[in-house]
């Protein structure tokens, strides 16, 4: 492809977030000699590092979409695998909160989803709610107890520990350009520090906000397979110093995501979001100016916030594959059955539950490559 020099890699994990960590590590489980590329300077200095930590139960997703069913099982791994190796995790359990029969309504349909998807809700009154929930206000909520928080930034420690001790590495400051499908190989043109020309058996692109532009640039790959991608922006903000709450606390959902909502960090820290705010490219700023918006969304449920306690945080951005009236898409683990190419997984639209399916997406990505 170029005159850089040429290397050669067995099984080589574009993107070194929790989901690529994952990827890599179970490869490298299984007997692979894996590298894995990061465009950045660190690992998870992308998305990993923008959401909202928490562990989802699977309530909310179709029963035979690829979210429902890797977010249950990703669940039990991720629970087992934290209490293997002592990462911070706590089973918080899970408020959603309704006010007004329409929102009760909307219980009704969202325990059902649940329980088609193998996760029990309990359905609890006013009463019970003005002892479990002091300050908040609300006619009826559904209450999950296996949803939980992990501190994300130990469970990528942790995957990498492994992939390193199973003899995998991780190289940053390595993004990959462009690649070329030669000869049953995939050429991938890789700049950064040390740009170098890459052939390797198998590939899984696990660029995040990145995969679906990579797979555009990838000669080889039929292009009515690579989807078309938009940006949903969703902003946090802290909330300082004390408040009477134990569990997250959740409105219905909304379109594009689940509402304006309270959760903790392992030090009891609370935070809210994310919102929803659709863009045309990626930009992770926030504007403090929406606080007023999150103060009227918060206050319907706990009116007690003081707006002025609420501080600009951070943003995340989920790379949707369906736009404000798209509705509901899927994970997509694209392999050779899907796109006819040896050797090669795409992975498009991971988003929320990412975090939470992160083993049990890498599970389906070997799968995928015949592991």
């Amino acid at each position: 492809m170029t005159d850089r020099e040429t290397l050669q890699a067995d099984t080589v994990v574009i993107g070194a977030g929790i989901v690529g960590l994952a990827v890599a590590r179970q490869l490298a489980m299984q007997g692979n000699e894996v590298l894995v590329l990061e465009a950045n300077g660190h690992f998870g200095e992308g998305l990993s590092s923008r959401n909202s930590e928490v562990i989802h139960a699977g309530i909310y997703y179709p029963e035979d979409s690829v979210k429902a069913r890797l977010c249950v099982r990703g669940r039990h791994l991720l629970y087992d695998f934290c209490r293997q190796r002592h990462i911070g995790h706590r089973k918080t359990g899970k408020w959603i909160v309704a006010r007004g029969q329409v929102q009760q309504d909307k219980l009704v349909s969202i325990a059902r989803q649940a329980e088609r998807n193998g996760v029990v809700l309990q359905r609890v009154g006013r009463d019970v709610l003005q002892a479990e929930l002091p300050g908040a206000v609300a006619d009826e909520a559904l209450y999950s107890p296996e949803t939980g928080i992990v501190d994300s930034h130990g469970m990528m420690l942790a995957l990498l520990g492994d992939l390193e001790d199973l003899g995998g590495q991780l190289v940053c400051h390595a993004p990959v350009e462009r690649a070329v499908i030669s000869g049953g190989q995939h050429c991938l043109q890789v700049g950064g520090q040390a740009p170098c020309e890459l052939v390797a058996r198998r590939v899984v692109n696990s660029a995040g906000l990145d995969a679906v532009a990579l797979a555009s640039r990838w000669e080889g790959v039929p292009e009515a397979m690579v989807p078309q991608q938009w940006l949903a922006r969703g902003v946090y903000f802290s909330y300082s110093g004390r408040h009477p709450f134990r569990s997250l606390i959740y409105p219905v959902p909304e379109p594009g995501g689940l509402g304006v909502h309270l959760t903790l960090d392992l030090a009891g820290q609370a935070r809210f979001g994310p919102d929803v705010e659709w863009i045309e490219q990626v930009d992770f700023s926030v504007d403090p100016g929406r606080v007023r918006a999150f103060a009227d969304s918060i206050q319907q449920w706990w009116p007690d916030l003081d707006e002025s306690r609420l501080q600009p945080a951070y943003a995340g951005i989920r790379p949707k594959l369906t736009g404000p009236d798209g509705g509901f898409a899927d994970f997509r683990i694209d392999g050779e059955t899907d796109h006819g190419v040896p050797g090669l997984v795409h992975l498009f639209g991971i988003e929320s539950p990412g975090l939470t399916a992160c083993l049990a997406i890498a599970e389906e990505v070997a799968e995928k490559l015949g592991e």
